[in-house]
């Protein structure tokens, strides 16, 4: 992978995920959050926390698939989870790194 921006990485890594997943995705923000990692609008906007580019791209995945999963289910229960798994195996370790992590 080039040494670009990781803005720029991080946004082609999303629309990557969302070509796979069949997402559209209107509108694309990464920007200082507060409280969350990320959030989604049923109208296909993601906003992703700024922070997240300086972490591992296995933690990126989590968090974008994790976002765009919730176009599908909105909820995180039984389906999300074997859908996480599917996509990205054992996801949890990156799930508790994140809850590891002042948010």
């Amino acid at each position: 992978m080039s040494e670009a921006n990781p803005k720029i990485r991080f946004k082609q890594r999303v629309h990557e995920w969302a070509a796979k997943l069949d997402v559209q995705v209107v509108w694309l923000g990464v920007r200082p959050m507060k409280n969350k990692w990320a959030s989604c609008s049923t109208e296909g906007h993601l906003n992703f926390n700024a922070e997240l580019l300086d972490m591992d791209e296995k933690v990126w995945d989590y968090v974008i698939v994790h976002e765009l999963l919730h176009f599908f289910v909105p909820n995180h229960g039984k389906l999300w989870k074997s859908l996480m798994r599917a996509y990205l195996g054992e996801y949890e370790k990156y799930e508790t790194k994140l809850r590891s992590l002042p948010k």
